[in-house]
C-alpha cells in the first residue's frame, strides 16, 4: 500500500513537510498491557489455586483488550496521512472508508494550534485550518503541531 499523496501529487509538486498521528494513540494499549502483566504476576504471587486461574483467565481476556487496542492504534496511524506539499495542505483519513480533504496554500486565512498539558509534553495536539471560503478542518491529534502549522505558512 502506497502512500496517498504519491498518487496525487501534480506535475511539479513537490512534498515539504509529513505528519502523521501522534504514537499517544498506543496510550490506551500500553496501558492495557501493563494491566495484564499486573494480573500475571499477581498471579504467581498467591498460592490459592482458584485465585491462580482466576487472576490467570483476567491476564487473557485483558490482553486480548490489549491486543485489539494495539492492532485499532497501529491501523489508525497507519491509514492517516497529513503532508504540506508546494501547492496544497493534503490530510487522509481511513482505508476502506477514506475521508480526505485539500486546500490549497494560497485559501488558507490562518493555522491554529490547540495543545493540552500533555501536548506540550509530548508534541502533539490539534490543528485548525480556515480557509478562504472553503470553511475550517480540524486535523486531530497530529505529531509535531507547529511544525506542521510552520510549513503550512513559510512561504
Amino acid at each position: 500500500m502506497g502512500r496517498y499523496i504519491d498518487e496525487i501529487l501534480q506535475p511539479g509538486e513537490k512534498v515539504l513537510y509529513s505528519t502523521n498521528a501522534h504514537w499517544i494513540f498506543y496510550l490506551p494499549a500500553i496501558g492495557t498491557w501493563i494491566l495484564a502483566l499486573i494480573l500475571v504476576i499477581g498471579s504467581r504471587e498467591t498460592t490459592v489455586q482458584g485465585v491462580v486461574l482466576i487472576a490467570l483467565a483476567a491476564a487473557a481476556v485483558v490482553a486480548l483488550v490489549a491486543l485489539y487496542l494495539t492492532v485499532k492504534a497501529w491501523f489508525h496511524r497507519l491509514t492517516t496521512e497529513t503532508d504540506v506539499t508546494n501547492r496544497r495542505v493534503v490530510h487522509k483519513t481511513g482505508f476502506i472508508k477514506r475521508r480526505t480533504f485539500e486546500i490549497a496554500l494560497d485559501k488558507v486565512e490562518s493555522v491554529d494550534v490547540d495543545q493540552s498539558v500533555m501536548g506540550r509534553i509530548f508534541d502533539y495536539g490539534n490543528v485548525t485550518i480556515q480557509g478562504v471560503g472553503e470553511g475550517r478542518e480540524t486535523i486531530a491529534t497530529i505529531a509535531s503541531p507547529l511544525a506542521f502549522r510552520n510549513a503550512i505558512t513559510a512561504r
